[in-house]
């Protein structure tokens, strides 16, 4: 089977959550005043004015390096990436088995791919992450892309609604 067919690309992914309502995505890169750090990585916002939000944070990120304190995804394999993707406690808890802030059973290899898994370093906020989806995790990726874009939009929703009286 043709390896584009079996695992989802980063481009892939990002049409994919930029053809939802709402969505700004950045794309770090050098000269655009970013960290270097992020260059190369992909943030997604429910932000339908364009602006990012002063408060929060992405719903969905794309990482393609390893963090510092975040290495055990082996982002520095080639063509390595993860998509990491806010999942709030229930889909976290139907994903793992266990809410984001107990301990569950032994933990996954964070280096496995194709694998729906807890966030390595996020989890305990309710974080999934995915490194190098696939055939696996292919649609399951595009439920949690949906699923968090619909958390991120209901937050801005209630926090840009008239105070009840």
């Amino acid at each position: 089977m043709n390896a584009t067919l079996e695992h989802m690309t980063m481009e892939e992914i990002i049409g994919f959550v930029n053809g939802l309502d709402g969505v700004l995505t950045l794309r770090p890169a050098p000269g655009d005043g970013s960290p270097e750090i992020s260059w190369g990585d992909t943030f997604f916002y429910y932000a339908p004015d364009g602006i990012v939000p002063a408060t929060g944070q992405p719903f969905a990120t794309i990482v393609t390096k390893d963090y510092p304190g975040d290495e055990g995804s082996l982002l520095h394999r080639a063509d390595a990436f993860r998509v990491n993707v806010f999942a709030g406690r229930d889909a976290f808890t139907r994903w793992t088995g266990h809410a984001p802030r107990e301990q569950g059973p032994a933990a996954i290899d964070p280096g496995t791919a194709d694998t729906v898994m807890a966030h390595p370093v996020y989890g305990r906020q309710g974080w999934l992450a995915v490194v190098n989806p696939g055939p696996r995790t292919r649609e399951a990726t595009r439920e949690l892309l949906l699923a968090a874009h619909r958390v991120a939009r209901s937050r801005h929703e209630r926090r840009a609604a008239p105070p009840a009286r």
